[in-house]
């Protein structure tokens, strides 16, 4: 019988994605043995879906009231000390290009690929060992050290990093193995939910959205006080686009969402009003054509058959509320097969903002999606993933 030699390192982290690849490389530059573990069969799916391909990897405005957590200072210590230009430092020295694309988004001009390749290049630099298609089946904590029991033998190591992510987009390998870890050392968690996520709706709202389906228009949409002012999109489910993710990381269940389908007009009522004296024989839907997408003008319109000189004022204020003042209440989401990310997830008073390490577990770290710090569309989760990552190695 051969023995099953037990393998000893400093850092094993468990999660090939951005923050496990960051952690991993940092950690490695510190002069520390580490071992990283991913169970697909290649590192960084997210990053490379990321963008189109093109890979959005950070935002120049990722301060931390982009981000959503039950405790809005969490993210700041991290943040704050690895910023989107430290990134941008790392792909300068590798002449990975980018360029702005809207709102501080910055996408890489060689593709995801790249981005991923700068990675993997840069752990075989620091001397950090990624082996993929590795699967953790246990972990105990014994003599101040941590014993896992993986497929390709066991392994020991002082620190033990989690960077397996949320439950977003289950089809790319996520699980929830981080939560797992959590409950196992008696970790607090807040509860999984999806976030940048498309809407869905039932009966007489769907009865409008559905036929406007691959129809897109600009809009301000908003939960209280919390706005964006961004593209939406109708499906044959419901709503999506830029505007509707990012609202969709505030929405809880029965949670009403009020939609402007003109952000940018001022005195809606006031346009139609002087449209029903200009063109008094013209149908609502030409008038409204002006400013919305053709079907979408069509679809509004139906409501209000017959020509703008029929039109009172309160009908047009009713028109001009439908246009500004749209409110709807969404059945639910799509859920985590089409969520970007995960809101909710390790409990950050659990963990010390500026290592990412467990106060109660020594040597445990959680880094990048699982934890509960959830950031807005559009390269701020990178930027978390990056300085998470980041942040915990200097402490390992």
């Amino acid at each position: 019988m051969v023995d099953i030699v037990q393998e000893n390192v400093d850092v094993v982290i468990v999660g090939g994605g951005a923050a496990g690849l960051m952690c991993a490389i940092t950690a490695g530059a510190r002069g520390l043995s580490v071992l990283l573990l991913e169970h697909n069969k290649k590192p960084g799916a997210k990053i490379l879906i990321s963008g189109g391909g093109r890979c959005n990897f950070t935002n120049q405005d990722a301060v931390a009231s982009a981000y959503i957590s039950n405790n809005p200072h969490f993210a700041k210590s991290a943040l704050s000390r690895y910023t989107p230009w430290d990134f941008m430092d790392v792909l300068a020295r590798h002449d990975v290009t980018w360029h702005e694309k809207t709102l501080g988004q910055l996408f890489c001009d060689q593709g995801a690929k790249r981005i991923l390749e700068v990675l993997l290049e840069e752990c075989k630099t620091a001397g950090a060992e990624v082996r993929c298609g590795v699967s953790v089946t246990s972990v105990k904590f014994g003599e101040e050290r941590y014993h896992l029991s993986t497929t390709s033998g066991p392994v020991s190591a002082k620190k033990l990093v989690i960077a397996t992510g949320g439950l977003s987009i289950p089809k790319m390998g996520a699980t929830g193995f981080a939560y797992d870890i959590a409950r196992q050392f008696g970790i607090g968690l807040n509860t999984p939910v999806p976030a940048l996520v498309p809407f869905t709706f039932t009966d007489v709202d769907l009865a409008f959205m559905k036929p406007l389906a691959g129809v897109a228009a600009m809009s301000r949409v908003s939960i209280g006080k919390t706005t964006f002012r961004e593209s939406l999109l109708f499906t044959h489910r419901g709503l999506s686009g830029p505007a509707i993710l990012q609202i969709s990381s505030y929405w809880d269940t029965g949670t009403p969402v009020l939609i402007n389908l003109l952000p940018d007009d001022g005195d809606v009522l006031g346009w139609l009003k002087a449209a029903r004296e200009d063109r008094p024989k013209a149908a609502l839907k030409s008038v409204l054509a002006e400013k919305l997408p053709a079907r979408l003008a069509d679809a509004i319109a139906e409501s209000w058959p017959g020509v703008m000189a029929s039109f009172s004022n309160a009908v047009l204020q009713d028109v001009a509320d439908r246009l500004t003042h749209w409110q709807v209440i969404p059945s639910g989401t799509e859920g985590f097969a089409k969520a970007e990310v995960t809101r909710g997830g390790i409990n950050t008073d659990e963990l010390s903002s500026k290592t990412l390490e467990a106060k109660a577990q020594p040597g445990l770290y959680f880094i990048g999606e699982c934890v509960d710090v959830t950031g807005w569309l559009g390269g701020y989760n990178f930027q978390w993933a990056w300085a998470s990552g980041w942040a915990a190695a200097q402490h390992l």
